[in-house]
């Protein structure tokens, strides 16, 4: 019977314009909402709670057998606890029931997150990061109600720092032997210009194959993410390829530069640096791929980012950042200021300037002439226009004091 009086208990967010989205916070910010309840008829409650928790979990198994017959499982996990609010969103202080009319109820709830401390949500093969708002309804005689809605947190990582935007290279070459035969070297030589990006950004490689050996070898470039779970001292690791650059076959004895190749980044969850049991960290990889032995590859360290490039974050950053501009004008040094051309009286001496005054008397000429089109007498127009200006003086003057 008491079940049914409940028609609609669950936990509703301000923030998403979408009330099927999940609604996404940064650190520091301020959460709201309602828990809405809709009830049939009247119904006795004795409280309404709400409890908000964030946590990173990791679980795995491992199987061992020691012996033809002997085999045992292994368990690994491991807790964090990064949030835990509790509050009261209706009880009486007498601990007397409390009767809900028939009709819709809302009960607000808000809480702000605290600035620090908090890591961006995850969801891994072994492990997560989660954060959630639970209601619970008490009531007489009755199992307890729940209602669950989780939110993500994004933890501020800002690329436009100094580490970030430090440029990343490396080198490498090896001998290509298959069995007891010397094919020759082949080295490697590669670098992006800073270790942190956003997703959607593109990452442009500069790299240089240089292929000495006698087969023909085949670049590429991979950004690789990997996802690292840790429980009782044990790590458990997982690798996966996030975005490829195909690049074309290098000939023997040839050499082939890379000058920018532009390689995308997906839509992907940031780094994960700051949990103590969940890692998510990025690499890109550049190899060389020689039929019949082992690849040739150099990882540089990538860092993915939340707060995207700033417009005057670096001089470096190439073309292929949508973030990038030129930065000279950052130096603030302001171009001298000129000098003013001199004045009109100071060039053109008293008898020329008498001469122009001269000139410019109406007489029975220029009256006939004036009948014509005007344009056409402006070739015979003799009043001198001010000199052309030039920062040195045609007339030089002696300054004395």
């Amino acid at each position: 019977m008491m079940w049914g009086k409940l028609r609609r208990f669950t936990v509703v967010f301000d923030s998403p314009p979408d009330p099927g989205s999940t609604p996404v916070y940064s650190i520091g910010d301020e959460v709201s909402g309602q828990v809405v309840l809709d009830v049939g008829c009247a119904m006795r409650v004795q409280s309404l709670r709400l409890h908000v928790q964030g946590c990173a979990k990791v679980h795995w198994t491992e199987s061992r057998s020691a012996g033809s017959s002997t085999a045992y499982t292994q368990n690994y996990c491991d807790e964090v606890e990064y949030y835990s609010k509790k509050e009261s969103l209706l009880q009486t202080d007498s601990g007397e029931l409390t009767v809900l009319q028939p009709g819709r109820h809302e009960f607000r709830f808000s809480f702000q997150l605290p600035e620090e401390n908090l890591v961006t949500s995850f969801e891994g093969k072994h492990g997560r990061v989660r954060y959630w708002v639970k209601a619970k309804l008490h009531r007489p005689w009755a199992t307890v109600k729940k209602s669950k809605r989780e939110f993500t947190v994004i933890e501020p990582i800002d690329i436009n720092t100094p580490s970030m935007l430090a440029s990343q290279a490396g080198t490498t070459e090896k001998i290509a032997r298959v069995w007891y035969r010397n094919l020759g070297q082949v080295s490697l030589t590669a670098k992006i210009e800073r270790k942190g990006y956003t997703p959607g950004e593109v990452i442009p490689i500069f790299a240089e194959i240089d292929n000495c050996c006698s087969r023909t070898v085949f670049p590429k470039a991979s950004i690789i993410q990997t996802q690292t779970f840790i429980a009782r001292g044990t790590r458990k690791q997982k690798k996966s390829v996030v975005a490829t650059l195909l690049g074309e076959p290098v000939t023997t004895r040839k050499r082939v530069s890379w000058h920018g190749r532009p390689l995308k980044i997906p839509p992907v969850s940031p780094s994960l640096l700051q949990c103590r049991i969940i890692r998510v960290e990025y690499t890109l990889k550049v190899y060389v791929q020689i039929p019949g032995t082992s690849k040739l590859s150099l990882e540089l360290p990538l860092v993915i980012g939340t707060i995207p490039l700033h417009p005057f974050g670096s001089r470096t950053s190439s073309i292929g950042s949508q973030y990038s501009c030129d930065m000279d004008w950052l130096r603030l040094t302001l171009p001298e200021r000129p000098e003013p051309p001199p004045d009109y009286c100071e060039v053109v001496s008293g008898e020329e300037g008498g001469r122009a005054a001269q000139d410019l008397q109406l007489s029975e000429e220029l009256v006939r002439a004036l009948e014509r089109p005007f344009l056409a007498y402006m070739q015979e127009f003799r009043y001198c226009p001010p000199p052309v200006y030039s920062e040195i003086d045609p007339h030089p003057r002696c300054m004395t004091s």
